[in-house]
């Protein structure tokens, strides 16, 4: 999966492609969590050249099985992830702004640039780190799934398991009429 420089032209190269999921090993296992990509990724992008940098926008799109952060049952959910990637052939060297900052340098991945060399532009990895970042942390069946009852672990999705539920304390309750004297 790679982008020739010469082939972005004034108005930018608009690319769409299909890529399998085994060409990105990382996605198999994210966190311990096997995430199942039900399709293909479809990959749109534009590529520009911006003062000596090749800018690539674009987004993939899927559909993916995760399990719920709360229920832990199984969904099946579109996932679409945006990117924004800025390649550079030659990195910049970071200077230090003032005299109290000296000696503080600025490394060409603190500035978001992707280092590449040659005539192509190889995008396997950055877009992996994309998709692999664009996963959701904690992902939800549903935005008010209620989850597993904790005391009895009974799925609440499926209705009330008949538990009592602990009433919360909220410990700062009792500042709550605390007046600071100011003498």
């Amino acid at each position: 999966m790679q982008i020739r420089v010469d082939q972005i032209k004034e108005g930018g190269l608009f690319l769409s492609f299909e890529e399998q999921v085994a060409d990105f090993p990382a996605l198999s296992v994210v966190d311990g969590d096997e995430v199942v990509f039900l399709a293909p990724l479809q990959i749109s992008l534009r590529a520009i050249h911006v003062h000596g940098l090749v800018q690539i926008e674009g987004r993939a799109e899927t559909e993916v099985r995760l399990v719920c952060g709360r229920c832990l049952k199984e969904f099946e959910t579109p996932l679409v992830i945006p990117f924004s990637l800025t390649f550079s052939r030659d990195l910049p060297e970071a200077a230090a702004d003032s005299e109290e900052e000296e000696g503080i340098e600025i490394s060409a991945e603190e500035m978001g640039l992707i280092p590449f060399q040659g005539e192509a532009i190889d995008l396997r990895e950055a877009l992996q780190d994309q998709l692999v970042m664009g996963l959701p942390i904690r992902p939800l069946c549903q935005e008010t799934c209620p989850g597993l009852c904790p005391q009895c672990g009974a799925d609440l999705t499926l209705g009330d398991c008949g538990c009592e539920r602990p009433t919360t304390v909220n410990r700062f309750d009792v500042l709550k009429n605390f007046k600071v004297d100011k003498e």
